[in-house]
């Protein structure tokens, strides 16, 4: 079996970071019914699910696993931690910029055209609310770069949805 590998960066405090994880070039199913998937009831993302039957039923290689998904999604949060001494994000609904500390990185891994998504629970320091927050993650070039990440849910309400196209449709 072949081997192919991902590599990320990140700065910290202490100097560049670069970890090396080799993966199999044949990717394996993930489950999960928060995001994608063939649309069934109460899906909230409307793209496929992360795993090996993705294009015209054939096996798709050389894909990153959902586990070094999650664990580049954690790692930049730690990262802005470092950098910033918290991780922080502006709510595009109240103007607030708000300080979050990581609870968990969901299971869930699905794509998207060309980005990768998983969802994290956060924790606001100051409200004590509980946000959703949704990251989408590009394989370019053998790494894996967060390209953008956006407040889903607060306390369980969510602010968008997504169409049958993956189009993010307000809630509020």
């Amino acid at each position: 079996m072949s081997q192919v590998r991902w590599t990320w960066q990140g700065v910290g405090v202490a100097g560049a970071l670069v970890i090396a994880v080799g993966l199999s070039a044949q990717a394996a199913e993930h489950g999960g019914q928060e995001h994608g998937g063939q649309k069934p009831v109460g899906q909230e993302h409307g793209g496929q699910e992360h795993g090996g039957q993705e294009h015209g039923g054939a096996v798709m290689s050389a894909e990153p696993s959902a586990e070094e998904l999650r664990d580049r999604i954690a790692a930049y949060v730690n990262e802005q931690e470092d950098a910033e001494g918290a991780f922080r994000i502006e709510d595009e609904v109240t103007g607030a910029t708000r300080t979050l500390t990581l609870e968990r990185v969901h299971e869930r891994v699905g794509k998207t055209g060309d980005a990768y998504y998983s969802c994290t629970d956060m924790r606001d320091a100051e409200t004590g609310e509980l946000l959703d927050l949704d990251f989408d993650v590009q394989a370019v070039e053998g790494r894996l770069d967060v390209v953008d990440v956006r407040i889903h849910k607060v306390n369980d309400q969510p602010r968008y949805t997504y169409d049958e196209h993956d189009q993010r449709i307000p809630t509020l």
